[in-house]
């Protein structure tokens, strides 16, 4: 015989820490497009890494924390040269905003598909030119 268990019932905190790990996870995915242009730049990495242990409930967050970590990857962002890794940047400032916001959650699948997207076209681009040709502009 088997016996039933009680079941907590989700809280709003609940709902929010799953926000906040899904979009680290998002975030996560597209980090590499980032740092294979920026392997030096750590910030959107961190963003993800304290999103992450928060949303796992291994770290506390405060305001002024998730701040500094939102707008450090955020300016990550602003630094990239290519879309996929400006993208993937923006993803990762979504992400930690998630804590003080859950809505920020929905910005971060958009912007990893946009970073996936700008790959996409990015690796087409470099096909298309073959390396060491020089144009004929006179």
């Amino acid at each position: 015989m088997t016996t039933a268990r009680a079941r907590r019932p989700r809280s709003p905190a609940d709902d929010h820490r799953t926000f906040a790990q899904k979009a680290g996870l998002f975030a996560a995915r597209v980090l590499p497009l980032f740092a294979r242009e920026r392997p030096d730049d750590d910030r959107p990495a961190q963003a993800i890494a304290a999103i992450r242990a928060w949303a796992a409930g291994r770290r506390e967050l405060g305001m002024a924390e998730v701040r500094r970590l939102a707008l450090a990857a955020h300016a990550a962002a602003r630094a990239a040269k290519t879309g996929s890794a400006r993208f993937a940047a923006r993803a990762a400032g979504h992400a930690i905003a998630t804590w003080h916001a859950p809505t920020h959650a929905m910005a971060v699948p958009w912007y990893a598909a946009k970073a996936v997207a700008a790959d996409t076209a990015e690796r087409a681009a470099r096909r298309a030119k073959p390396p060491g040709r020089a144009s004929c502009v006179t």
